[in-house]
């Protein structure tokens, strides 16, 4: 993984709260108003013994006890108050970095290239946004407020033992530095199993992604066993990572528990030998007894906030790795635009490779004009789907450009090059909403009457028809669609959309055949007038293309109409032959 620029993720996360650092300053002021008022309890607490014991062999006053008393009780109520009034504050303060952190997170996905989803897996990303953010939101929440008032509480308490007894406050400080040098040794010993275990937790909650998002194929191909002895494998690494973290930070507080009490000990046996001596009075016993647990009390919560502050680490480092990834170019400057797109696109000595010491578009050029069935055929890697993917700018291109109309794409803003093309892709996506919405998606302004009439053109609205809520059928994991139900949902989309340039990556290879002449009948409507790219496996499907584009390794081979493929006996005949062949 690679590590924070200042090697330091917990920086990274205070530089990017910055603009709420003066309310977490009030917060933690209060923090520490709550723990002095509490350190000045055990001081009149020995007040009050001191009086009582004096009045033993006297009377005792107890109007200065009461005034005392009540001192007390204000002290205490306003400790109570700026500890609520902290609590209160952090906790707002934490949820709005944890909704901000959410949101960059979500819109840096929206900011990056394609090729970093195509090396990383969807499970870990979505680990980040919410796993990672999770922990760093419980930290800021729970962690800083009680560090704070533990410093502060640690530090009061060791100046007040001071002025209070010094010699009993020595005692009491040298039984806990012990504790101190053994909390740092575990610290720095346990930080990288909890990088681990945020690592791991990321992979396994990647591979559930994936094992569950495929596991139709995972039993037809009975793999189970194997998405199993995988699982297992992550899951005892993860284990591991975990076990060890957690053991090692766990041995801190009852480390700290026996140091605190053994320095209870100490104090209790040095402050007896002084008061048999004469040298202290009973009060001051009973304040140092106070004062040394309040000392000792703030090492084990330290000990759960070092605990809490590593595992925040290696969950800042997670998240702000994924915010400093490169993003895609600011195009803010870019003014290209085509004012009435009629359809005239040129791929212009286009070459590209997904790394640039492997170019798989070697030297690509073509010329669709407007209102033209362009399809682009050929065996499998030869580079058809990277062709659209260059043309709607989702990779941009090594060397060449691609024109719509003239206007090189790459002087356009993506989101001009978009807003020219629908697209109906292979692989289905439906989103859980109803079917009117799924439809829409995006798009204003579209009417009841727009998406029924889109639905009748691909034969879809006598099946919604049939449903309980008709258009208003919720989709999600109670309705099973069909893989070719949910294609021609994908189909009815494209045709709301109405962009005037139209890709169809092998749109109808999951419906049947009655189906799919429908669809055909319908897409030609569709594509009247539109410029339209057509990815076809079915050589049967693009035979009324005005252009066959036949790619192998990269290049055009050979292009032309059906007809004049045909003739020509080369490539393209042998690939169509051969399906009939097949079939």
């Amino acid at each position: 993984m690679r590590r924070s620029k200042n090697g330091s993720p917990l920086a990274d996360l205070i530089r990017y709260c910055r603009s709420y650092i003066p309310i977490i300053v009030i917060a933690l002021a209060l923090a520490c108003a709550s723990a002095v008022m509490t350190l000045i309890g055990p001081n009149k607490l020995g007040d009050i013994t001191d009086i009582i014991t004096e009045g033993l062999m006297t009377n005792i006053d107890l109007t200065a006890v009461a005034q005392i008393a009540v001192l007390l009780v204000v002290l205490y109520l306003v400790s109570w108050g700026c500890g609520f009034s902290q609590n209160a504050i952090m906790a707002n303060v934490t949820q709005k970095i944890s909704k901000k952190l959410r949101r960059d997170l979500y819109h840096k996905t929206n900011r990056m290239p394609l090729n970093y989803f195509d090396t990383h897996i969807y499970g870990d990303v979505l680990s980040r946004i919410t796993n990672d953010v999770d922990l760093i939101g419980q930290t800021l929440n729970m962690s800083i407020g009680t560090l704070v008032s533990s410093l502060t509480l640690f530090v009061g308490s060791l100046i007040m033992m001071l002025i209070t007894n010094w010699i009993m406050a020595l005692a009491g400080v040298a039984a806990t530095v012990v504790g101190f040098l053994f909390m740092m040794l575990i610290m720095r010993r346990s930080q990288k199993y909890f990088n681990m275990q945020q690592d791991e937790l990321g992979r396994i909650n990647g591979h559930v992604e994936e094992i569950y998002g495929g596991h139709t194929v995972v039993k037809a191909y009975c793999g189970e066993n194997a998405a199993r002895k995988e699982f297992h494998e992550m899951n005892d690494r993860l284990y591991i990572s975990a076990w060890k973290s957690q053991f090692m930070s766990g041995i801190m507080q009852p480390l700290m528990l026996f140091i605190g009490n053994l320095g209870f000990v100490v104090v209790c046996v040095v402050g007896a030998a002084l008061a048999i001596n004469g040298r202290i009075e009973m009060g001051v016993i009973v304040s140092f007894m106070i004062y040394i647990r309040m000392f000792t009390q703030p090492l084990s919560q330290l000990a759960q906030v070092a605990t809490s502050l590593q595992s925040t680490s290696a969950a800042s480092e997670r998240v702000f790795e994924f915010l400093g990834e490169g993003e895609m170019a600011d195009e803010t400057g870019k003014t290209g635009e085509v004012e009435s797109v009629k359809g005239d696109v040129v791929f212009d000595h286009v070459k590209f490779g997904y790394n640039p010491d492997r170019i798989i578009i070697k030297d690509f050029s073509a010329h669709a004009e407007p209102g033209q069935k362009i399809a682009i055929v050929g065996p499998t890697g030869a580079g058809k789907s990277t062709l659209v993917n260059l043309l709607m700018r989702f990779y941009e291109v090594n060397e060449g450009e691609i024109r719509i109309d003239g206007v090189p794409t790459h002087t356009m803003t993506r989101e001009k090059v978009h807003e020219n093309f629908c697209m109906v892709l292979q692989d289905t996506w439906i989103f859980e909403g109803t079917i009117r919405e799924n439809i829409v998606y995006a798009k204003e302004g579209v009417k009841d009457e727009d998406v029924k009439e889109a639905c009748k053109e691909v034969g879809l609205d006598h099946f919604i028809q049939t449903l309980p809520d008709g258009y208003d059928t919720i989709l999600d994991d109670s309705l099973n669609l069909s893989a070719g139900q949910k294609q021609l949902i994908t189909i009815a989309r494209a045709m709301i959309q109405d962009a005037p340039m139209l890709i169809l990556d092998e749109a109808t290879s999951s419906v049947d055949t009655r189906t799919e002449q429908l669809i055909n009948e319908s897409m030609d409507k569709l594509m009247r007038g539109r410029t339209s790219f057509v990815i076809a496996h079915r050589l049967s499907t693009i035979r009324n293309a005005d252009l066959i584009l036949v790619l192998k390794d990269g290049d055009i081979i050979e292009q032309g109409n059906h007809d004049e493929l045909m003739k020509l006996g080369g490539f393209y005949a042998d690939l169509y032959n051969s399906q009939f062949e097949a079939a």
